[in-house]
C-alpha cells in the first residue's frame, strides 16, 4: 500500500536561493524589493502544481543564537549577515504561505534542520513518507526507508543508495563523516588534513568516531594519526554540531500540515501589494465575484427589448461600454459576440450579437450610433481603440467616449505590466475580478459578469480621472493619449501593403544561403552538429576547437553574440555562426513572419500598435513588430523594399531630425548645442570638433564623427564609461575621458542631468515637457547597481518621453486635419521618430505641406524642430521630397 506523502521544505534555504536567483531590481511601486518573495512563491506554486502534496509544511530558522552556539561560539561565525534587502521580504513570504494554508514552523534557539528532523520522525510514526526539499547536506542524514531528499526542479529523489554515492557513506553515518571533515559553510571545524574523501574512507571502515578512536593504533603512524589524536575532542564536538536534534519543544500535529484550499482573496491582496500582476491575474481567476448590491442587470434578447432600453437612455449624461469579441477575430474582421452597457454603478445591460439572439449586427448599429456619437453623453470604456476598430468601418464614430480606463491607468503608472480592467478592479475597487471567456458569454452567469464589468469601468473611470487631475495630466490625457487611440485604430485597419512575391523570393534565397553557411561551419569545425543547440555549439568551440571560454553560465560556457564576436578574432567558425544566426533571424523573424501575417485578400500587414506598454511613453507594435525592422545590410534593405504603396499611391516618410538631441539642447539650455542647431551644423561633427580639440567640423574624420555620435546619444541614455567603452571598443579610461571632455564643453548638459536626477530622487518621479510622469523608485534603492539604473531612467525618460509626446501630438493633429479635408491619403505607420503615409498623387503636395508644418510646429523649442521628407514607391527606395 502506498504511503501518504508529507513534504517538508527548508524555508530558510529556499528564500536565500530565491533571493540570489532573481535580480534585486524587482520591486513594487513603493520601492520594496520583492525578488526573494517572487522566487520563493513561484517555487511553492511549482511544488503544489507538480506534486499535489497532501501534507506540506515549511520550516524557518529564527534570528538569534541556537543551542549549537552555546556549545561552540564559532558556529556559523563566518557567515555574512542576512542581506538588508532580504530582511523585509521574509514577513511577506510567511504571510503568503499562511494565505496558501501552508503551515509555517519556527522555534527560537532551534534551526529549521532540527524542526525538519522532528517532523520527519512524526511522519514516520504516523505512517507517512517524507519528502525533504533542501540543498543542505545535514538533512541527508534523515534519509531512510520512508524519507527522501527531493530536488523538486529536476523531480529527482535521493534515497539511501544515492546518499552513499554522494557522500561515500550511508545517511546514518553522515554526522560521523562531518565530525572528521567538518562543514565550512557552518564553520564546523574539521580535523586538519582530513577532507570528505578521507573521512568517508575512515567512517566506512570504522563506522563511528568511538570505534575509530578505539582502533586508532591500527592507523599507520604519520600526520593523519597525529592530527586525529590531537583533535579528538574537536571531532566529537563537530559531530555534535552536525547532529540533527529532533527533540524540538514544538507542538506538531500531522493534520495541521494538510494542504487546504488557499485563501484566494488574501493571496490576491498580497499579490496586489507586492506588484505581482501576473500572479494576481491568475489568482483572481479562482475567486468568484462578490455579490453586488441590488440593481438592474439584464440581458437584452430581442429588438423590442432593445427599443425599451433605448427609451430608458433618454436624458442620461454618462455611460460605460465594453465589447466582447471572438478569439478568432482579426483586426479587419472583428467578430463581435456582445456588448455590455452600464448607465449607473449597479445598472447594466448585456446585448448579445447574433441571429440566434434575434439581434443581428446590422440592426444594432443605429442604436450604438445614437449613444456613442451623442456629445451630451460622456462615455467610458476599457479600450477605446477596440471601439474605433470595430465601429469606424461600420459607419459609427464613437466620439462620445471621453474616458478609457486602460489609457488613464497607464498615464498614472506607466510601469505596470497590465492595464486590463480585471487587474484595476482590485486596485481601485478593492474587489477581485477576472477575465470573461467567450465560452462563458453563452451562459447566464457570464452575461451577468459582463454587466458587472461595465459597471466596474464606470466606477474606475471616475476614480482614475480624479487621479489624473491631481497629477496634472488631464490635458495630456484628453489632448494626446486618448484621441491617439482613434488614430492608431485607423492605422491598424488600413495596414500597409507588402510585396509577397519579393518576400517569397527572399525566403528561398535565404534558405540557400543558410544551407551554404551550415556547410561552411561543418567543414571548418570538422564535424556536423546542431548549430541551434547552445550545448553542442559550446562543445565544438571549447572542447573540439579549444577556443578560450569568455563567459560562464549556470549550465556551461556562453555562446551569445558578444562571446562569438570576441572569438571571431581567433577563428572563422564563430564568425560563420554569427552570419548563420543573422540569416536565420532575417528569415524566420521578418521574411517568413511577414508573409504569414499578410492578409490573404489584400496583401496588407495589419500590425497592432501598443499604447500602454513602454514606460517612457513611446509606442510599440506587435504581430509584426514594425518598430524593429532591421536597417543595416543588403537583406535588411530588401525587407524594407517589400513595404510598398498601393496602386495609385506613393509612400511619404516624415522623419524628425535628431529630435532627442534638440530636446536636450532645449531642456539643458546649453549655449553650444543651441548654437550648433541654430546654425544648421551637423551636430555630431560639431561635437567631435569640440571634444577632440579640432579646428572645425571640416577636420572631423568619419571615425571621429562615429565616436561623437555614440557619445551624444550615450549621454542622453545615461551611459557611463563602461557602456561607452563597449559601444566604441575602447578602454574604460579612454571612454571616461571622452565623457569628461564632453561635459567640459557642454557644461549646461551636465547641470541638466544632475538637476534632473536630483529632482527625480526628491519627488520620486520624473516628467516630460508635456507633464507625463514616470516613477523612479530605483533611485532610493540601497543597491548601487539599481540606483545607477534609476539614474539612467531619470535622465532618459524626460528626453525620450518628450520625443514620444511630440510625435504623438503631431499624429493626432495630422489625422484630424486630413479627416477634415476628406483626404484619401492615410497615415500608415509610426516607427520611432518617423511617420509613413500612403498618399495619392493629387494630394501629395498638400499632405507634404501639412505634415511638415504640423510636425515642426507641434512644440516650440529654443532650437528649430526639423522634419525630413522622402517619397517613393516602397520604403527602401525613397528620395528627398521637393
Amino acid at each position: 500500500m502506498e504511503h501518504k506523502k508529507l513534504f517538508i521544505i527548508d524555508g530558510t534555504a529556499l528564500l536565500y536561493r530565491a533571493f540570489h536567483a532573481i535580480p534585486s531590481t524587482l520591486q513594487n511601486s513603493k520601492g520594496l524589493h520583492t525578488n526573494a518573495v517572487y522566487g520563493f512563491i513561484q517555487s511553492i506554486r511549482k511544488i503544489l502544481k507538480d506534486f499535489s502534496p497532501p501534507y506540506l509544511a515549511v520550516a524557518f530558522d529564527v534570528k538569534g543564537p541556537t543551542q549549537r552556539h552555546v556549545i561552540y561560539e564559532g558556529y556559523k561565525a563566518e557567515r555574512p549577515p542576512m542581506p538588508d534587502l532580504l530582511v523585509p521580504q521574509i514577513p511577506y513570504i510567511k504571510k503568503l504561505l499562511r494565505a496558501f494554508h501552508i503551515e509555517v514552523l519556527e522555534k527560537e534557539s532551534f534551526e529549521a534542520d532540527d524542526i525538519i528532523a522532528a517532523v520527519v520522525n512524526l511522519a514516520s510514526v504516523k505512517g507517512l513518507r517524507s519528502y525533504i526539499i533542501s540543498g543542505d547536506k545535514d538533512l541527508y542524514q534523515l534519509v531512510g526507508e520512508d524519507t527522501v531528499v527531493l530536488d523538486y526542479l529536476k523531480r529527482r529523489e535521493y534515497g539511501t543508495s544515492d546518499v552513499e554515492k554522494k557522500f561515500g557513506v550511508g545517511p546514518g553515518r553522515i554526522k560521523e563523516l562531518m565530525g572528521l571533515a567538518g562543514d565550512s559553510s557552518d564553520n564546523i571545524p574539521n580535523v586538519p588534513g582530513v577532507g570528505v574523501k578521507t573521512a568517508a574512507k575512515l567512517i566506512k571502515e570504522y563506522g563511528t568516531l568511538e570505534n575509530l578512536f578505539e582502533h586508532i593504533d591500527d592507523i599507520p603512524g604519520g600526520k593523519l594519526k597525529e592530527n586525529l589524536l590531537k583533535h579528538k575532542d574537536q571531532a566529537f564536538l563537530s559531530r555534535d554540531l552536525a547532529t540533527l536534534r529532533p527533540d524540538v519543544p514544538i507542538e506538531l500535529e500531522i493534520e495541521k500540515f494538510r494542504v487546504g484550499t488557499p485563501d484566494y482573496k488574501k493571496l490576491a491582496e498580497l499579490f496586489k501589494e507586492l506588484g505581482f500582476e501576473r500572479m494576481l491575474r491568475e489568482m483572481v481567476f479562482r475567486i468568484e465575484p462578490e455579490t453586488r448590491e441590488e440593481g438592474t442587470f439584464q440581458t437584452i434578447s430581442s429588438m423590442e427589448e432593445l427599443a425599451v432600453l433605448e427609451k430608458k437612455l433618454d436624458g442620461i449624461t454618462k455611460l460605460s461600454i465594453c465589447l466582447f469579441f471572438s478569439d478568432r477575430s482579426r483586426i479587419v474582421d472583428l467578430k463581435l459576440l456582445g456588448a455590455a452597457l452600464a448607465i449607473g454603478p449597479s445598472t447594466s445591460y448585456y446585448i448579445p450579437v447574433g441571429r440566434e439572439n434575434g439581434l443581428e449586427e446590422g440592426c444594432l448599429l443605429p442604436f450604438f450610433k445614437r449613444i456613442l456619437e451623442d456629445p451630451s453623453i460622456a462615455g467610458a470604456t476599457d479600450s477605446s481603440r477596440a471601439l474605433y476598430r470595430y465601429f469606424e468601418p461600420r459607419g459609427v464614430s464613437p466620439t462620445g467616449v471621453t474616458e478609457d480606463t486602460s489609457i488613464a491607468a497607464y498615464l498614472i503608472n506607466p510601469s505596470r505590466t497590465d492595464y486590463a480592467i480585471e487587474g484595476l478592479t482590485l486596485e481601485y475597487l478593492d474587489k477581485p475580478s477576472r477575465e470573461i471567456t467567450p465560452e462563458e458569454l453563452t451562459g447566464s452567469n457570464g452575461k451577468i459578469r459582463a454587466c458587472y464589468k461595465a459597471c466596474d469601468i464606470m466606477l474606475i473611470a471616475d476614480k482614475l480621472h480624479k487621479v489624473l487631475i491631481y497629477y496634472g495630466m488631464e490635458d495630456l490625457y484628453h489632448r494626446i493619449d486618448l484621441p491617439l487611440s482613434e488614430v492608431l485604430a485607423s492605422m491598424e485597419i488600413r495596414g500597409i501593403k507588402i510585396d509577397i512575391s519579393l518576400l517569397k523570393e527572399m525566403s528561398r534565397e535565404l534558405e540557400v544561403r543558410l544551407a551554404a553557411a551550415r556547410d561552411s561551419i561543418f567543414t571548418l569545425a570538422g564535424t556536423e552538429f546542431n548549430i541551434n543547440s547552445p550545448k553542442q555549439l559550446s562543445q565544438i568551440l571549447f572542447d573540439r576547437l579549444k577556443l578560450p571560454p569568455v563567459k560562464r553560465t549556470k549550465t556551461g560556457f556562453s555562446t551569445n553574440e558578444e562571446v562569438l564576436k570576441r572569438l571571431s578574432e581567433d577563428h572563422d567558425v564563430p564568425q560563420h555562426i554569427l552570419e548563420y544566426r543573422g540569416l536565420k533571424k532575417l528569415k524566420s523573424t521578418y521574411v517568413d513572419a511577414l508573409i504569414a501575417l499578410a492578409d490573404p485578400d489584400t496583401g496588407r500587414i495589419h500590425t497592432s500598435f501598443n499604447q500602454t506598454v513602454t514606460a517612457t511613453g513611446r509606442l510599440s507594435s506587435t504581430k509584426p513588430n514594425l518598430q524593429n525592422i532591421p536597417v543595416r545590410g543588403e537583406m535588411a534593405a530588401r525587407i524594407r523594399e517589400a513595404f510598398v504603396a498601393d496602386d495609385g499611391f506613393s509612400l511619404l516618410s516624415a522623419d524628425y531630425s535628431q529630435i532627442e538631441l534638440r530636446i536636450v539642447a532645449h531642456m539643458a539650455d546649453d549655449p553650444v548645442l543651441i548654437d550648433a542647431f541654430n546654425k544648421g551644423e551637423d551636430i555630431h561633427s560639431r561635437t567631435a570638433a569640440e571634444i577632440f580639440g579640432l579646428s572645425g567640423s571640416g577636420a572631423v574624420t568619419p571615425e571621429l564623427r562615429r565616436r561623437a555620435k555614440a557619445i551624444n546619444f550615450g549621454i542622453i541614455y545615461g551611459m557611463g564609461p563602461y557602456g561607452l567603452s563597449t559601444e566604441l571598443g575602447i578602454s574604460m579610461e579612454e571612454a571616461g575621458a571622452y565623457i569628461e571632455n564632453y561635459f567640459e564643453h557642454y557644461r549646461k548638459v551636465r547641470e541638466f542631468i544632475d538637476k534632473t536626477v536630483d529632482e527625480a530622487g526628491a519627488r520620486g518621479y520624473t516628467t516630460t515637457l508635456f507633464g507625463r510622469r514616470r516613477f523612479v523608485p530605483e533611485l532610493s534603492s540601497p543597491i548601487e547597481m539599481t540606483r545607477r539604473l534609476g539614474r539612467r531612467i531619470a535622465i532618459n525618460t524626460p528626453v525620450q518621453g518628450t520625443a514620444a509626446d511630440i510625435i504623438k501630438a503631431a499624429m493626432v493633429k495630422l489625422f484630424h486635419l486630413m479627416k477634415e479635408e476628406r483626404m484619401r491619403s492615410r497615415m500608415l505607420l509610426q516607427i520611432h521618430d518617423e511617420l509613413i503615409f500612403e498618399v495619392t498623387q493629387d494630394e501629395a503636395a498638400r499632405v507634404a505641406e501639412l505634415v511638415k508644418n504640423e510636425m515642426e510646429g507641434v512644440i516650440e523649442l529654443s532650437v528649430p524642430v526639423k522634419v525630413n521628407l522622402k517619397t517613393g514607391s516602397n520604403w527602401r527606395k525613397m528620395a528627398t521630397y521637393s
